[in-house]
């Protein structure tokens, strides 16, 4: 379930930041943070693809919502949406990197996984 974790902080501020994360992550395609914000954000992210893939009014209501800017909206469904459009789930992929030097956190690269066509 997504936002089960709490992060060490304030629903609010948690809120505000996985939408951030979940905006640059469609906006650049990879982002490096640490394993648990990692795997927040690839729950929301997915969900976000997954609406994007019916690509009608409601849809797009929905994801300008959560998504904080117009211009990775339209990118998502004009883009990112259709290249998924055969694909069910899986859209996001999580790669460990090891430890954060100032406080041994666990580092990973969360990133869209490229699919190829058949």
């Amino acid at each position: 379930m997504p936002g089960s974790r709490k992060l060490g902080r304030a629903s609010d501020h948690r809120k505000s930041m996985l939408r951030g994360m979940v905006t640059y992550l469609l906006e650049s395609g990879r982002i490096e943070t640490t394993v648990t914000r990692a795997k927040e954000v690839r729950a929301m992210a997915e969900k976000m693809i997954t609406i994007a893939k019916t690509n009608d009014l409601h849809s797009k209501r929905q994801v300008l919502a959560y998504v904080t800017k117009k211009d990775v909206v339209k990118k998502l469904f004009d883009e990112i949406a259709p290249k998924y459009k055969d694909v069910n789930g899986g859209y996001c992929r999580i790669i460990k990197t090891g430890t954060r030097r100032g406080d041994a956190s666990e580092m990973c690269i969360i990133e869209l996984v490229d699919v190829e066509s058949k």
